[in-house]
Order: structure tokens, then sequence, then C-alpha cells
């Protein structure tokens, strides 16, 4: 071919089963319809053709691992109907929206819903630097979308298995209420602080499988405190409302990590519940750990609020109170 390109297509949360269809059916199927030669092997394709033609098909492969995930099979009529699409021969008044590359490349995890990924600038920095380093802080405001997209790497990780095993803490500080003074035995008691965490989980996995995931200690959601002592390898480590830790039970969370894991803090500085503030194990820790390779701080801000609009505007008025407050 004059002027051909070649491209390696990695075929990723997806069954390549379904993808190449039985004997590569569908594959033969997309080189008749593109002036390209495909090969594929375990979950790697290789494209040669024109730039054009082998740009067409890397978005049309994009459009097929959506129509995958959502429909958990891939029809002929489907393939034939998003090759349609790409070519712009579908017929229909107004060309459908389809999924390029770069937006598959944008995508955390597949969930039976949908998908998940970055809203805004804010978060596709907190996204980039997840996927660079071993070891990411995230320092916002409330609604910022921090624990959120820190599960849903988690279940990414596991699910392509870059981690054996997540594990999800939190401290159990009181935000104006006595732990003491809750009914029950102290699960029961401490169950409420990890709340958050289950509901992030259950949004992404299926019931079934988080249950599965539970049972059998592949996913922990545990306090903070029950870290101590141990030595996490092939996991990913989440610790959530991170200013809420001494300075002390920080060190002890980063001392955790084992080969081949990875760590995301999250925290907001503005909301600590300790009794002395000035003891937060996120409040200095920038200090201690910046430039060092592998580190990253990412810092969100009330513009990177994806919760309700008024969110936004409150968290700014309290800012402003705190500015005015500290000026007197």
């Amino acid at each position: 071919m004059t002027d051909s390109l070649e491209k390696i297509f990695e075929l990723e949360e997806v069954d390549p089963i379904i993808f190449y269809g039985t004997n590569d059916r569908n594959l033969k199927i997309i080189e008749k319809y593109f002036s390209v030669n495909i090969f594929a092997r375990g979950n790697q394709i290789k494209i040669y053709g024109s730039p054009e033609e082998v740009s067409q098909v890397e978005d049309l492969f994009s459009e097929l691992i959506f129509i995958i995930n959502r429909n958990k099979n891939l029809s002929r009529n489907d393939l034939v109907t998003a090759i349609q699409i790409i070519k712009g021969e579908s017929g229909q008044n107004g060309t459908p929206q389809t999924h390029t590359r770069e937006e598959l490349n944008s995508v955390i995890v597949f969930t039976d819903s949908g998908f998940i990924k970055p809203r805004g600038p804010g978060q596709m920095r907190y996204a980039n630097a997840i996927r660079k380093n071993d070891i990411v802080f995230c320092i916002g405001p409330a609604g910022t979308g921090k624990t959120y997209l820190a599960v849903a790497f988690a279940v990414s990780f596991l699910k392509s298995k870059q981690v054996a095993k997540i594990v999800l803490a939190r401290p159990a500080v009181e935000a104006g209420e006595s732990l003491g003074y809750l009914p029950g035995d102290f699960k029961e008691k401490i169950d409420p602080y990890l709340k958050p965490l289950y509901d992030a989980l259950a949004e992404i996995l299926p019931r079934d499988d988080l249950k599965k995931y539970l049972e059998r200690e592949i996913i922990e959601v545990i306090p903070m405190a029950y870290m101590r002592g141990r030595t996490l390898n092939n996991a990913l480590v989440l610790l959530d409302e991170a200013q809420n830790s001494t300075f002390m039970q920080m060190k002890m969370f980063l001392t955790r990590l084992g080969v081949n894991s990875k760590a995301i803090i999250n925290g907001d500085i503005t909301q600590i519940d300790l009794p002395d503030k000035t003891q937060s194990g996120l409040a200095e820790i920038q200090n201690i750990l910046n430039g060092i390779d592998g580190i990253e701080f990412v810092h969100l801000k009330s513009e990177d609020v994806v919760r309700h609009k008024l969110v936004r505007k409150i968290i700014d008025a309290y800012s402003q109170l705190d500015k005015n407050n500290g000026a007197h």
C-alpha cells in the first residue's frame, strides 16, 4: 500500500472473543469495508493501511468497545451500523455521535449503566496523575469527585489485573457527633463512617460482584486504624477523608505500601474534624514529600465541583468567610 501506516490497538475492558467474533468474523467484515489489513493476537491488534483508513478503523474499534460494554455482545447488525456511521453511509438525517479513540482513552471504567470518565480539566489532571504515579494526593473541596474517581480507578485496576486487591480506608473521627453514643457494637458504630465508600462501590460494581469481592476480602473497606502492622502487596490502597488522619497515622498509612502497589490519598483541609486541627497529617504532607519522583499532588477548586450548582457557591461563601475571619 502507498503511504501505508501501521498502528497497534490494545483491547482493554472487553472480551477479545466477543470483539473478534467466531473465527475472526468481525475483523474480516471490517476489512471488506476498509482498505486495511488487520492482524490480531491476544489483546493486541495491528492495523495496516492509509493514514485516513487506519484512523477510521481506530475510531470504529473504540465505538465497538462502547457497544460491547453496553450490550455485553456485538451483533452483526451493530457492527455494520457502526461501520456505516464511521464511513458516513448511515443514510440518517444527521450523523449519530460516535465514541472516538480519544474518548475511549479517557474512560476510567465501564459499568452496567454506562461508563465513568473525568468531568472537567481538574478531574482530568487527577486522572492523569493516578495513571502516571504510584502515590497521588488529591486535595480539594467536597463535591469535586475525589472519592468517586479514586474508587472507579481502583475497580478498573482490579478488573484489568493491575492489582489483586483493593483496600479502602477512612479515619474514624467524629464530625460533630460522638462515636461513643452511637448504638450497636463497634462494627455498627463504624459503618456510617465507611458508607460513602460502600456507596461508590455499589454504583460501579454489580451487586453480586461486590458481594463476592467483599466476602473474599478482595475488596476491603476498613477504618484506617486496621491498617497498622500490615504490608499491602499488589494492591490499590485508598485513604479517604485524609485530613482527619494525624501526622503519625499518615506516616503509618504511607509505609504500608508493598510491591506493585499504588496509593491514592484524598482530603479537604478546610474540613478537619480533629480536636487539634494543626495535627492533620494531610496539612503538611506536601512540604514533606514535594518533589519526590512517583508522587504527585493534585489540587481541585470550587470550579471543579460536579454536584449541585449551589454547592460551588456554598464552598466559595464559606471560603470568603474564612478569609474575612482571618483578616481580623
